[in-house]
């Protein structure tokens, strides 16, 4: 596990951990860093330190900055048998919907965060982050949070700031290096039977380009029996009828570019963000209904500050099952190395309900889905 935190004065970036409470066998030094943005801004000291190896399925108490540490925190690992569950959310922001989100996820029992990209919405403010990060905190300290980058994670300024990501490539450090990756923006992971894809719909998504030959690498290292559950995750929509963000060649061309690949390795489903609303499809390949292609789930309605995409192309195609303008999150469950069921929850009047489920079948268990 690796445990990431802020500090406004100098630390030493060392976690102590252990099983009970007070009590700390395990001890880990890591690295620390800052950046500026801007001239006008300088982060806290930002300190990495990854924990290990460590038992499935257990409560471990830890502190940051050593014994010394007055705040103890406690997380707890995810489990290594199904089944598994997984709290899906994107476009989070720092709203009073956002709070609304993160306030349902916490009373849901839940091994991983999964969060397609759009963080904080800093949109260059810095402070944001530190706002966002604290906002988070009560949760992202108790279980892996696993993220991928959104167009508001770009931060760009020509002349100004020419480097991309800056904010979010020092914060929020993800496993691609243990994963075979050249970059934050990409990389994979697995918790048990379940192999995750995260990919970089604002890095170079090409034939040829280093992300494309990373996935090809990848789906081939990836053993369906062992590990039944293939997923991905992106932030721009491949498949999308809201009004909203039609035509992007984040979403086009990365289609275009790398749909062959998910649905050639027999990926079972996909998350994306971007879209300001929920919105579930059929099993899809080239536009068209193809039982071993993805579902695709577009959950971009964690509470962002631009407010919800309530427009809708009419008449519904037959591809798209379900779809509604609000904010919420997504429960996955992995019951078993077959089976999984979804749902969406609402966020009605502040109070969860749920809107959409269904039962989905791992495509490695269906015969006729050859890999």
């Amino acid at each position: 596990m690796r445990i990431s935190w802020i500090t406004k004065n100098s630390v030493m970036p060392t976690v102590v951990y252990g099983t009970t409470s007070g009590k700390y066998e395990g001890s880990a030094n890591g690295t620390s860093s800052s950046y500026h943005y801007l001239m006008i801004y300088r982060s806290g000291q930002i300190n990495d330190v990854v924990i290990g190896p460590l038992k499935p399925n257990t409560v471990y108490y830890y502190k940051c900055g050593g014994q010394s540490s007055t705040q103890e925190f406690n997380f707890k690992t995810p489990p290594s048998q199904f089944p598994i569950r997984f709290a899906v959310a994107g476009d989070l922001g720092t709203t009073e919907w956002s709070k609304s989100t993160l306030d349902h996820v916490s009373k849901w029992e839940h091994d991983v965060f999964i969060l397609p990209g759009d963080l904080s919405y800093a949109d260059l403010l810095q402070p944001v982050w530190d706002t966002f990060g604290r906002m988070v905190q009560p949760l992202a300290s108790k279980r892996p949070w696993m993220v991928t980058q959104g167009n508001h994670e770009v931060e760009l300024i020509p002349v100004l700031h020419r480097q991309s990501f800056t904010a979010y490539n020092n914060r929020w450090r993800m496993p691609f290096e243990e994963s075979g990756s050249s970059s934050n923006l990409y990389y994979s992971f697995n918790v048990f039977g379940v192999h995750f894809i995260m990919l970089g719909s604002y890095a170079d998504f090409e034939p040829g380009s280093d992300q494309y030959q990373w996935l090809e690498k990848d789906l081939k290292s990836i053993d369906r029996k062992t590990t039944p559950w293939l997923m991905a995750v992106i932030h721009a929509p491949w498949y999308n009828t809201n009004e909203a963000h039609q035509g992007e060649k984040e979403s086009v061309d990365m289609k275009q570019s790398m749909e062959t690949l998910l649905y050639n390795a027999r990926v079972d489903l996909v998350f994306a963000g971007h879209v300001h609303a929920y919105e579930r499809f059929n099993r899809v390949y080239q536009d068209k209904f193809d039982k071993c292609g993805p579902v695709y789930i577009n959950i971009g309605d964690g509470g962002n500050k631009e407010g919800l995409a309530k427009n809708y192309r009419d008449p519904t195609p037959a591809i798209s099952l379900f779809r509604e303008a609000s904010f919420g999150h997504g429960q996955l469950v992995v019951v078993n190395a077959s089976h999984a069921q979804w749902k969406w929850q609402r966020n009605d009047d502040d109070a969860s309900v749920e809107k959409d489920s269904v039962w989905l079948t791992s495509l490695s268990a269906d015969s006729s889905c050859h890999i």
